[in-house]
């Protein structure tokens, strides 16, 4: 360890201090949760872990001097923080979060959160038997435009959902999946679907509640990879809704996008990798007049979706004791979902959550069966 902070706290912090956060794995996602620490008052960065040293010291000195520890076993060790970030790549997710919720620690981990279900599952019996928080991102259900249309739709304002679309369509060159750890089933967990198409299921399911159905395919079309580079499915949802999902990795022009179509209106939300008010849009139906659809306007106070929101109302619920905010909650639904995909494609069958773990290879490994339609 190259340094600490010095005096160590004690491992209760006082009600008036901020939570003392770390971060193992300083790769690119850690500077969004850094950015966040350092705007959520509730909140200190005082400590980083990575593999490489230098980029761990490099990363140190970009975000306030927090100290650097050699290890995540010393930094839990010391008992000097309250909440740890863990921005690793995901094939090391399970073990590190496990490690901190057993030393009294909450964890605010990257999607995908775990390799498999079975793993996800561990790390939520890790919080529950310590009783800490146990947190996985979806920074898309964020933002001001988001939580207006959850009112709308939970309110009934704007009728029964009907159909829907869910499409995730990015692109990564060849060079993305050079990455030792990408495109392969022990170390990805999944492909694009689990890696990608995750953060708008999510925010799908975020929107429409509770799953009922799923059937899925996986499909290798361009790239060199294990896994898939493709996916579509047919989800249902609890209140009857019938959604079409697709998730690809080669697709040029990039676009995540969802329509929502519902008795009385027609949402959309079209964006990249975060939206703000100008990415939505409510359509009325022709027979809604406009003193009815006037009232969905968004709200004047805008606020766009990513980290910063997410972790300042999580931190504000964890100094206060609370529930965890609906941002981070029920984190295995889109999980669940995703899972239901791999093992639909597994085995030709439609998916129910009575269903999904009778699947018992899914629940230990997304590995799944892919059809390739690469030329040559």
């Amino acid at each position: 360890m190259t340094e600490k902070p010095s005096p160590a706290p004690s491992t209760t912090p006082a009600s008036s201090a901020p939570l003392r956060a770390a971060i193992v794995g300083t790769g690119a996602i850690a500077n969004s949760h850094a950015a966040g620490l350092a705007a959520t008052s509730d909140a200190e960065l005082v400590a980083v872990v990575d593999r490489d040293p230098a980029l761990a010291r490099a990363f140190a000195e970009r975000w306030g001097g927090p100290a650097v520890f050699d290890s995540l076993d010393e930094l839990l060790a010391s008992g000097t923080i309250d909440v740890l970030h863990v921005c690793t790549p995901p094939g090391a997710h399970a073990e590190q979060s496990i490690a901190a919720l057993d030393a009294g620690v909450h964890v605010v981990c990257e999607k995908p959160a775990a390799l498999s279900l079975d793993e996800l599952d561990a790390m939520t019996d890790a919080a529950e038997r310590n009783d800490r928080r146990f947190v996985v991102v979806f920074q898309q259900r964020t933002g001001s435009a988001a939580a207006h249309v959850r009112r709308l739709f939970d309110s009934g304002a704007l009728g029964r959902p009907l159909v829907a679309t869910c499409q995730t369509l990015w692109y990564r060159d060849p060079s993305y999946f050079a990455v030792p750890w990408r495109g392969k089933w022990s170390t990805e967990g999944g492909g694009t679907t689990l890696g990608h198409g995750i953060h708008q299921i999510d925010l799908l399911a975020w929107l429409l509640g509770d799953w009922a159905s799923v059937h899925g395919g996986l499909w290798r079309l361009d790239r060199e990879t294990e896994t898939e580079d493709v996916s579509t499915a047919v989800i249902t949802f609890a209140g009857g809704t019938v959604a079409s999902v697709i998730t690809s990795a080669v697709s040029p022009r990039e676009v995540s996008s969802i329509r929502i179509d519902t008795e009385l209106a027609t949402v959309t939300v079209d964006h990249l990798y975060g939206h703000g008010h100008e990415h939505w849009r409510i359509t009325p139906a022709p027979h809604v007049g406009e003193a009815d659809s006037a009232a969905w306007a968004l709200p004047d106070l805008e606020e766009a979706s990513g980290h910063e929101p997410l972790l300042r109302d999580v931190y504000a619920a964890l100094r206060s004791g609370g529930p965890l905010p609906s941002t981070a909650s029920d984190a295995a639904r889109s999980f669940e979902i995703v899972t239901a995909i791999y093992s639909s494609a597994a085995t030709g069958q439609t998916v129910t959550p009575a269903t999904l773990r009778d699947d018992v290879d899914r629940l230990r490994s997304l590995e799944s069966p892919v059809v390739d339609l690469r030329r040559g």
